[in-house]
């Protein structure tokens, strides 16, 4: 996950999560926590925002099928059906987060089917079945061997050739306050994660470029970056072997 802008005054606006909802869910598991979270989340600064996905869909362009990895409540998925020929599906494993993935996706006649699974990221029941996967804003979930769990994962579930999408950034200057803010977030909830269990894995400058690039190349990736018109960078993964 990366910090693209300190907007945090949004977590409170109205329709938003309260501080006691917030601090319930941080003090949960991650699965449990946005099962709590996940009918105000579009209302947090932690969706990624639409116009970021579509600029990052643009560049892809159509596709046989395509699996959208933490699809959340389905923001990713509503841009992919339309480009999309055969299938779109979305695995995420909170159940509070598919049921409003499907709520608010809904069905439109000729659009593709689309399959809403609940399942680890890391270990995806699929292998050899997608053009393209895609993960908008929920990287932050998986640091240490959980990147390389992840990325493995990944790579089964597409056929050769296909591709995984994500949006990413440089490490920002030290001197910024994205660089101050993404590492007093991630100091606290170190903090949170010694004293507590279950952990809550929530962290800000991961998968950055080019350190990713290293990681996805290890497990046959071909790596393109191309940058977004917001300043971010889409890294382009084609599976090789």
């Amino acid at each position: 996950m990366t910090l693209a802008e300190p907007h945090w005054w949004r977590i409170f606006r109205r329709g938003g999560p309260t501080f006691f909802e917030l601090a319930r869910e941080v003090l949960s598991s991650t699965e449990r926590g946005y099962d709590l979270l996940a009918n105000k989340f579009d209302v947090t600064p932690f969706r990624t925002p639409d116009p970021l996905i579509e600029n990052a869909l643009a560049i892809i362009g159509q596709v046989d099928n395509a699996i959208d990895i933490c699809c959340g409540t389905g923001a990713g998925i509503r841009g992919l059906r339309a480009r999309c020929h055969r299938h779109v599906v979305g695995v995420d494993f909170s159940a509070g987060m598919l049921v409003e993935a499907r709520r608010r996706i809904g069905e439109t006649p000729g659009d593709p089917p689309i399959h809403l699974v609940r399942a680890d990221a890391r270990h995806l029941p699929f292998v050899g079945t997608f053009a393209l996967a895609v993960c908008f804003g929920a990287l932050g979930h998986f640091i240490g061997v959980d990147q390389d769990l992840l990325i493995a994962s990944i790579a089964r579930a597409l056929r050769p050739g296909g591709r995984f999408v994500f949006i990413s950034d440089t490490k920002p200057p030290i001197l910024s306050a994205r660089f101050w803010l993404a590492h007093g977030f991630n100091g606290a909830m170190r903090v949170r994660n010694t004293l507590l269990r279950p952990p809550f894995v929530m962290y800000y400058l991961t998968f950055l470029v080019p350190e990713v690039q290293s990681i996805l190349a290890r497990h046959g990736f071909s790596v393109e970056v191309k940058e977004l018109p917001e300043g971010s960078l889409l890294v382009i993964a084609t599976r090789e072997w």
